[in-house]
C-alpha cells in the first residue's frame, strides 16, 4: 500500500490535524457538517484523507490564499474566504474555481460547535482567525504562530498586521490557546505579545535581519518566532 503523504493526528473530540510537509490544515466535525480549513501543498488527496475521517458534509475555508493552503482546493466545489483574497485566489487556481465571502463576525455553526470569523489582515490582505469561544482557541493560519512568518511581497503590510495583533491581545479574555498551520503546535495565546514587541522592533529597525540563501527578505530572529521581512 502507498505511503500517505499525511500525518493524521486526533486533537479533541471530532478534532484532527493533517500535516503535509511543514503545512497544517484542520478539521472539526459537528453533528451536521464539518469545517476543513486549508489544504496544503496538494501533494495528495486530502478530500480522500478527510472522508476516512467523516461522512458529514464539507465545509472549505481558506485562512489566506497562499499557494501552500490551496493544493487540494480543486477537490471541493467551493471554498470560503474574505473576499480580499480573491484576486490572490484567482491568481493562483484561475477563474473557474469559486470562492464564496467570509466576513468579519460570520458565524460557522457545525451543530453543537461554533468558530467565529476574525478579520487578521497584514500577513496577507484578507488574512482571517477562526475563534472557538466555547474551547477557548483561535485557529490563526500564518499569523500566529512560533515558526517563520512570511511578511514580504504583494499584499504583506508589517503596520497591518501589529494592529491585528493588537486587536487579538484585545480579546485575549476569549481564547487561551491557539492552532497556527506551521510550527510548533499548539501555541500558548500569550505569543501574541511577543510578536507584537517584535514586529515593532523589526520595522523600527531596532532588530538586524540576516541573509538567507537567495530569498528576496532577511531573517529577523524576534524571539518568540521569526520574519522573512523586507
Amino acid at each position: 500500500m502507498e505511503k500517505s503523504v499525511y500525518e493524521v493526528i486526533k486533537i479533541g473530540e471530532n478534532s484532527w490535524r493533517i500535516e503535509e510537509n511543514g503545512v497544517r490544515s484542520l478539521l472539526f466535525a459537528g453533528t451536521c457538517k464539518a469545517l476543513l480549513l486549508d489544504t496544503g501543498f496538494g501533494t495528495g488527496n486530502i478530500k480522500e484523507a478527510v472522508e476516512k475521517l467523516t461522512d458529514l458534509p464539507v465545509m472549505l475555508v481558506n485562512t489566506h490564499a497562499d499557494r501552500d493552503h490551496l493544493g487540494c482546493n480543486k477537490l471541493f466545489e467551493k471554498a470560503y474566504m474574505h473576499p480580499a483574497e480573491f484576486d490572490r485566489y484567482h491568481q493562483a487556481m484561475g477563474r473557474e474555481f469559486i470562492a464564496e465571502p467570509l466576513w468579519e463576525g460570520d458565524i460557522i455553526d457545525l451543530g453543537g460547535r461554533c468558530f467565529e470569523i476574525i478579520l487578521i489582515p497584514g500577513h496577507t490582505p484578507g488574512s482571517i482567525a477562526l475563534l472557538d469561544a466555547e474551547n477557548k482557541i483561535l485557529i490563526s493560519g500564518d499569523s500566529v504562530q512560533a515558526g517563520t512568518i512570511y511578511m514580504f511581497g504583494a499584499g504583506r503590510n508589517i503596520d497591518a498586521y501589529i494592529h491585528s495583533m493588537k486587536k487579538l491581545s484585545d480579546m485575549r479574555n476569549r481564547f487561551d490557546t491557539v492552532y497556527p498551520s506551521h510550527g510548533r503546535f499548539p501555541v500558548d495565546a500569550g505569543i501574541i505579545d511577543g510578536l507584537i514587541t517584535g514586529a515593532e522592533q523589526i520595522r523600527d529597525g531596532k532588530i538586524t535581519g540576516e541573509k538567507v540563501d537567495d530569498r528576496p527578505a532577511d531573517l529577523y530572529d524576534a524571539g518568540v518566532a521569526k520574519f522573512l521581512y523586507k
